[in-house]
């Protein structure tokens, strides 16, 4: 089939591989003048089954934008009148047997893209940054008390994990301050840190050798159905974000017998016109990204602290910090109160591990949106239109999630049962 991918993003680039692995005809549009520009440029590197348990909060929580409080989901504006409903929506889902059957899929999704993850690395021989095993961090009783949910969770799904005593603790990953409150940990085993870029950059040069086209600086303007419901035509035309850029291809318009859609925040406005409403809302993280200035004072893997949710994570000669879930951010507006407490979270358990200022101090603050859905589970599958395949919605876990949904997709698209149930990502259940 000849097939295009809308987003290169690190979900898009891995599905544009799977679909070319098959054999497919597969073009790339991305509005970016390259792979992983956007959300997946500089995100958490955790993509470990188990990180986005509920190691703190049983439910969700709404924290308004005059609260001091840094966990939850943190509204940096009052929402407007069209967003209560989704808000609403979200706080349902975290609610009960709910939370616990989405959960659920998820972790089931993340352990078979972890897997794949491994296998695609392994087999292609892929260069990016990568470390094995991760602590989730507990600094009182209580917050070991509150994971009681989310350890239950891990043994009903079969995910290896042990709890340690801090002693424990701190042979895995000798650098933890000892002067920061440590109550305990929970280890997480196998891969848990990996750079999302570098494997998006790697995964594009192998999608490429099987044949995939790339069309960068390029945005899809609609997608429109063809009478006889045989493909789908795309009008394509130049993305003008950087006036010191050339314009891309001059408007046009290409045929395809199917379009997948991984166009993260922007495939709520392409997929409308099509009657498919889709509930995405933008929600921000935040990282930041420093070289090692010493090496015994820096994590040998990963860690999260539970109570923040922020995660350490080491890749290379660098240190990764992310954490922070805001909603109604302006675009290319930092939050100073995230990025304060992700400093003071690397400061807690890893002081002297990266230069903060100075001469030789380098600091990369980024934040990105995440396209989330209200419930969790993303989108993966056709929907009623059956040339239109969704691939989207993974929230914070579009990198834990990237590979495992590529292989999932393109098992869909030809027809063949997939290797993990994922009946809970279908489209249906929104009536797409």
């Amino acid at each position: 089939m000849k097939v295009a991918v809308i987003g290169a993003g690190v979900v898009g680039t891995a599905t544009a591989y799977e679909l070319s692995r098959d054999g497919h005809e597969v073009h790339v549009f991305e509005r970016r003048s390259t792979v992983a520009e956007e959300a997946s440029f500089a995100s958490g590197a955790l993509v470990a089954p188990g990180w986005t348990a509920p190691w703190s909060q049983p439910e969700r929580r709404l924290r308004m934008p005059w609260s001091s409080s840094m966990d939850g989901l943190q509204l940096a504006r009052l929402p407007r009148i069209g967003e209560w409903r989704w808000l609403w929506r979200w706080l349902q889902a975290g609610h009960g047997s709910r939370q616990v059957s989405y959960h659920m899929q998820g972790h089931q999704l993340m352990r078979y893209s972890q897997e794949r993850l491994l296998a695609l690395t392994e087999e292609r021989g892929l260069d990016h940054d990568r470390s094995q095993g991760m602590l989730v961090l507990w600094r009182t009783a209580r917050e070991a008390d509150e994971a009681r949910p989310a350890l239950q969770q891990m043994k009903e799904l079969g995910i290896a994990h042990s709890e340690m005593s801090p002693e424990q603790a701190r042979a895995l990953e000798p650098a933890l301050h000892p002067e920061t409150p440590l109550h305990g940990a929970v280890e997480l085993k196998g891969d848990a840190a990996a750079n999302c870029r570098e494997f998006a950059l790697a995964i594009r040069a192998q999608a490429q050798q099987l044949g995939c086209r790339f069309a960068f600086d390029t945005s899809v303007q609609t997608i429109q159905l063809r009478g006889d419901a045989t493909g789908v035509t795309l009008q394509l035309g130049p993305h003008k974000q950087h006036s010191d850029r050339p314009a891309g291809p001059p408007s046009d318009t290409q045929t395809f017998d199917a379009v997948v859609v991984c166009a993260g925040v922007a495939s709520a406005g392409l997929l409308q016109p099509l009657g498919l409403r889709v509930p995405l809302q933008a929600v921000h993280s935040h990282s930041l990204s420093a070289a090692v200035r010493e090496p015994l004072d820096a994590p040998i893997s990963a860690v999260l602290d539970a109570r923040h949710g922020v995660s350490i994570a080491r890749l290379g000669q660098r240190i990764r910090v992310a954490g922070g879930r805001e909603f109604g951010t302006v675009p290319g507006q930092h939050s100073k109160a995230t990025l304060r407490q992700l400093y003071d979270v690397l400061t807690d358990w890893f002081p002297g591990s990266v230069r903060l200022g100075g001469p030789r101090g380098s600091i990369q603050e980024w934040h990105g949106a995440q396209a989330t859905l209200p419930d969790g589970p993303p989108l993966l599958g056709a929907t009623r239109h059956s040339r239109v395949w969704l691939n989207l919605g993974h929230g914070p876990a579009g990198w834990s999630m990237a590979c495992g949904s590529a292989r999932v997709l393109a098992d869909q698209l030809a027809g063949r049962d997939t290797d993990i149930d994922v009946s809970g990502c279908s489209p249906q259940r929104y009536g797409l």
